[in-house]
């Protein structure tokens, strides 16, 4: 009897049932767009991945065309004449944890009105900032609130933390990429290794190797191991910070003793190898103009430059941003005068070799 009643009663109102096929055609669209906008970074998102790594700073990516399309179509371009930012993220993989997911290498790429080289200015990891929704917390927060879970959203990730990063320097940020260590050991390994100067020893608490004062080259696998390491450090996550600044000097000293920079068909091919493991901001301008910005820069040498910080606060491990050497910082580049702050503070230089 209440089997048939149940019946009865869904009979009587089915009538009154809205459709569901505007739904499924709505969901239909966005998991298209989702599609198309993945094959787009997949398609270009390693060029400007490479570019940012390489300290060649470009605006943001919409590419209208596969990336090796427009590198090899020969077209010029005007190459946009401000000054630019790009936002590089590092992420060491995305394990079941969700320290995990924490964006451990926050590289921003500042590429002069002048062109006359690229600032490879490092933010700490766990500088304090303020995260919406979150609060106060860690620089690196950001891009696991972003990402969320269980399954992390690069893309999610990388607009959070984007919008943190643009609050604290007052800054526009042109362009960006996520990077996992995955897809830095293949673009490694595709360039045969690179040649990483250190100025003191370094122990991998991961696999115990050492690495030895100096230069010594580095293949894929030793390259992530190095910039994974931070315990053995004495400045901790701060050295890890600038020995990633060596790894991107070494990796465009590499580029251009093989002629990637100026080779299409090189390039093409080394910006094939990260893969799935990368994501981009593509909002912006085409390929052609960006890859316009190389021919441009007087100097791919890079200044390796960290944002100045105070002491920790408390017992929560966070870094507060100098009062003083820190509003001066953020200042300049705000300003685009860094070449100005570096020469009055020559101790702030990172040496990338």
């Amino acid at each position: 009897m209440i089997e048939d009643d149940l019946r009865a009663a869904f009979a009587r109102h089915e009538p009154l049932t809205p459709s569901t096929g505007p739904l499924r055609a709505a969901i239909d669209r966005l998991a298209a767009t989702r599609r198309r906008r993945r094959q787009r970074f997949q398609a270009a998102g390693v060029t400007l991945a490479l570019l940012a790594a390489l300290g060649v700073g470009v605006p943001q990516l919409r590419p209208d065309r596969p990336a090796e399309e427009s590198l090899l179509s020969g077209q010029r371009a005007d190459p946009p004449t401000e000054s630019l930012n790009v936002l590089l993220l590092g992420v060491d993989g995305f394990g079941e944890e969700p320290s995990h997911r924490l964006a451990d290498s926050i590289l921003l790429v500042h590429i002069p009105a002048d062109r006359s080289r690229p600032y490879l200015i490092s933010l700490p990891r766990d500088l304090e900032v303020s995260v919406p929704g979150r609060g106060i917390d860690k620089l690196n927060t950001a891009f696991l609130d972003g990402a969320g879970e269980p399954r992390p959203d690069l893309d999610a990730g990388y607009d959070l933390t984007r919008r943190v990063v643009a609050d604290l320097t007052g800054v526009r940020v042109d362009a960006g990429a996520v990077l996992t260590f995955a897809g830095l050991r293949r673009i490694t390994e595709a360039v045969d290794g690179v040649e990483v100067c250190l100025p003191k020893e370094v122990r991998s608490w991961h696999t115990r190797r050492t690495f030895p004062a100096g230069c010594q080259r580095l293949d894929g696998a030793a390259s992530v191991d190095l910039l994974r390491q931070r315990r053995y450090l004495p400045d901790g996550a701060l050295d890890r910070d600038r020995n990633a600044q060596r790894y991107v000097a070494a990796l465009i000293r590499r580029a251009v003793a093989q002629d990637v920079l100026t080779n299409p068909v090189r390039l093409a091919a080394l910006l094939s190898a990260a893969g799935k493991d990368l994501t981009v901001d593509d909002d912006g301008l085409p390929l052609a103009r960006l890859v316009a910005v190389l021919p441009e820069l007087k100097s791919v040498d890079p200044v390796g430059l960290s944002l100045p910080v105070g002491p920790p606060v408390a017992n929560f491990s966070r870094l507060p941003l100098d009062p003083t050497n820190g509003s001066a910082f953020l200042a300049a580049l705000r300003e685009d005068r860094l070449a100005q702050w570096v020469a009055q503070h020559p101790e702030q230089v990172n040496p990338v070799r």
